[in-house]
């Protein structure tokens, strides 16, 4: 489909647009940590409020609120009416107070920012350059159990958010068969080993994970009451030849596989042919770039890209189907049954060829 031409002015707007982003982002990360937009939000009914009583009742300087609602204002974030009222734009009140813009900020600001820029180091090395910023470890995944609190909080709570909507709906088709034992591969906290547990008291469920993950995992397990039905197996799926204990009817692995590059993906599928039962399930959850109804949603995904590249281990990014149904196919897998979930999951429930 052929796009219809930009003007040159309009062009060179959002040129300058993208060269001054980064300046943007930290006023809304300045505008929504000193209180801003929520006092300009509160006078929403009031005909706005000027920058003088915002300045009043935060205590800040009006040259200090006022370059940031000049910025704000020349992006469309808030408006300024003629008695120099000012109130937040549709796109101001979800720069504010939606959950998924919110999840989205706190993960780049806390995580991603600083390392973001060695991007060029890490697109020319296969490494991510920017984990430097973080801690001294090799992939960001050696050091989730040891980030700083703050860092920690915005890594779980992105990686979780896109999840979380559909938790309910993936433990129903991942149960759909009965089974009785369960590889939880990339336990993370234990969320899913936990409601997989309270779902059906018959079920078995072993987490696989590095070991400073599973320290987490265990100990809310524990504190969940379900540390008599769920065991764990230490693995490193970099290590030469990882291998899983046999015996699985079901091996689960929900937005996991993104986490690795295609070559160590067909490392982790191989594995999981050799550990599942004749008759089992693997059962792989992502979130597809091509399976998206919104552009915004592929957006996120593509930036998302950007952050495996830099941070977390430099040679992984969010697929195609197309990517993961080819390395299936290469594993010894066939795709038995395709099932979207929610608004960007689908699960392929796979059996051995």
């Amino acid at each position: 489909m052929t796009k219809k031409p930009i003007r040159a002015i309009d062009a060179v707007q959002e040129a300058e647009k993208i060269a001054f982003a980064p300046f943007v982002f930290q006023a809304v990360v300045a505008l929504r940590k000193l209180g801003i937009f929520d006092l300009i939000f509160q006078h929403r009914k009031k005909g706005g409020i000027s920058l003088e009583n915002i300045a009043k009742e935060l205590k800040i300087s009006n040259y200090g609120i006022g370059v940031l609602l000049e910025i704000a204002e020349s992006y469309n974030i808030v408006n300024k009416d003629e008695n120099n009222q000012f109130e937040l734009t549709t796109t101001g009140y979800f720069l504010a107070f939606d959950r998924t813009v919110d999840v989205n900020i706190n993960f780049t600001q806390d995580v991603c920012y600083k390392g973001l820029f060695h991007l060029t180091e890490a697109i020319e090395t296969g490494k991510p350059a920017g984990l430097k910023e973080l801690g001294d470890w090799e992939t960001i995944y050696q050091g989730l159990s040891v980030l700083r609190p703050d860092i920690q909080k915005a890594w779980f709570e992105f990686d979780h958010h896109y999840s979380d909507e559909v938790f309910q709906e993936a433990l129903e088709f991942v149960f759909r068969n009965n089974p009785k034992t369960i590889y939880d591969v990339g336990a993370n906290t234990g969320k899913f080993a936990i409601s997989g547990s309270k779902y059906s008291d018959s079920v078995s469920i072993k987490m696989i994970d590095l070991p400073g993950q599973l320290q987490i995992a265990l100990k809310n397990v524990e504190l969940a009451g379900f540390k008599d039905r769920v065991t764990h197996h230490e693995i490193d799926w970099l290590s030469e030849n990882p291998q899983l204990p046999v015996g699985a009817d079901a091996i689960w692995m929900s937005q996991f596989l993104d986490c690795f590059s295609e070559d160590e993906i067909l490392v982790i599928l191989k594995a999981c042919v050799a550990a599942v039962n004749d008759d089992g399930e693997v059962l792989i959850m992502e979130t597809f770039t091509d399976r998206q109804r919104f552009d915004n949603a592929k957006f996120i995904l593509e930036a998302t890209s950007l952050y495996f590249t830099v941070m977390a281990n430099g040679n992984s990014k969010m697929y195609p189907s197309t990517v993961l149904l080819k390395l299936i196919d290469q594993a010894g897998l066939k795709l038995i049954e395709d099932r979207a979930v929610g608004e960007y999951h689908t699960i392929f429930a796979c059996k051995k060829k």
